[in-house]
């Protein structure tokens, strides 16, 4: 039975986890509320305003391949840290730059020292829970980051309007500071009788090469490129499309673009709760998670369709909601098989392998879309595109997702 000193810290990690994810997607958000302030005051065209939030998205992806190696050999403690400290601080530089090129090495930085979060903080959970009782974090943890999609259009238009961008990003920045300053002296490895945490594990290069071998490595980049595409296409240009397909206001837009990201978190939370009653119950853990990806991605797929029928600004609030609702509901499974199908000590390096892959695929979603948009004023085939490329990831874990990796460690 673990101790009371033992559940308070771990109710402790998790807590500045779902804040650190909260600042972490406050942060991601900033430059879509920022969108059409910003473009005006630094005359950026749409195609450059997609080429910053692509910036982002391919450094965030890169750095996922480092991020997971020293997450498996350093530890969560330093890396997750010093990830946090590196994204404030470029968050906040790029309140006081003034050109496109500095905008670009800002979104690099912020990039780069996202990578290790998600996948840091989904390995604290695999090392602090068990199997059958870490749904429920995961949709936590997953939950805090659509929060902080929620929290932004308000909270980060009021900062808008009232103080300039440049303050809204400063502001930002600085609390993620906090947050980082937080972890460290917090944080504790997991002491307990479970082999892999009995002493530390060296990974080799030729474990890490063998997971490339496995079917359900391949299943699981490929098809949480999906995940992605969707998610970061409505982060990067919901609040743009609500302004421009139903000519909201600036205020309206920021708290009507809220509504959406709750109802991710909800499927986020739902998702949890289902698959640990799955498993309690008796159901695969593996198994189970594939079920809610796949039918969350291909519902996600079919209301993202639905966006391009919208004739009110409260019809495409409401599609865009359940398109965020069950992709992220197929995204909080997606992390639970990682934790699952991935050899114990390598849970980092597989998590940042999917990651890595899918904002490869993601970091098209904003360029794309901004390109479309200059060209035809339009979103319906940017829209059309991501449905198609949801439908095609669920169908990559449908048929490639089949086994867990253990054997692949060896």
């Amino acid at each position: 039975m673990p101790s009371p000193h033992w559940r308070a810290l771990r109710g402790a990690i998790l807590t500045l986890l779902v804040l650190g994810g909260i600042v972490n997607f406050l942060d991601r958000s900033a430059l879509s509320i920022a969108n059409t302030t910003m473009r005006v005051d630094l005359h950026l065209s749409a195609t450059q305003l997609g080429g910053l939030l692509s910036a982002f998205s391919l450094a965030y992806g890169f750095a996922q391949i480092p991020a997971g190696w020293l997450l498996d050999r350093a530890g969560p403690r330093m890396i997750l840290s010093a990830g946090m400290l590196l994204w404030s601080i470029a968050q906040v530089a790029t309140g006081m730059v003034s050109g496109f090129a500095a905008l670009i090495a800002t979104r690099i930085g912020l990039g780069a020292g996202e990578a290790p979060f998600l996948p840091g903080g989904f390995k604290v959970i695999h090392d602090w829970y068990e199997t059958h009782e870490r749904g429920v974090p995961t949709g936590i943890l997953n939950a805090s980051t659509t929060l902080g999609q929620a929290f932004a259009p308000p909270l980060l238009t009021l900062l808008l309007l009232s103080y300039g961008w440049r303050s809204m990003f400063i502001s930002i920045g600085l609390l993620g500071v906090v947050v980082a300053l937080a972890w460290y002296p917090l944080y504790r490895d997991r002491e307990s009788g479970h082999e892999e945490h009995n002493e530390p594990q060296r990974i080799s290069l030729a474990a890490w090469r063998n997971l490339f071998r496995h079917r359900t490595m391949w299943g699981m980049m490929l098809g949480f490129s999906g995940v992605n595409y969707t998610a970061w296409l409505y982060l990067a240009w919901l609040p743009g499309y609500l302004e421009a397909a139903h000519h909201l206001s600036l205020r309206r837009t920021g708290w009507l673009a809220a509504i959406p990201f709750l109802m991710g978190a909800a499927g986020m939370l739902i998702s949890g709760f289902a698959v640990d009653a799955l498993v309690r119950n008796g159901a695969d853990p593996l198994r189970s998670r594939k079920l809610i990806v796949v039918a969350g991605m291909v519902c996600s797929a079919a209301s993202t369709f639905a966006v391009t029928r919208a004739e009110s600004s409260g019809a495409a609030v409401a599609v865009i909601g359940m398109a965020l609702f069950f992709i992220h509901f197929a995204g909080t499974s997606a992390w639970g098989l990682v934790q699952v199908a991935a050899p114990a000590q390598l849970v980092g390096s597989v998590g940042a392998l999917q990651n890595f892959c899918s904002f490869l695929f993601a970091s098209v979603a904003p360029v794309l879309t901004g390109w479309i948009l200059d060209r035809t004023h339009s979103f319906h085939i940017a829209l059309v595109i991501c449905a198609c490329v949801t439908f095609l990831g669920a169908m990559a874990y449908l048929s490639l997702v089949q086994e867990p990796m253990e054997a692949a460690a060896t």
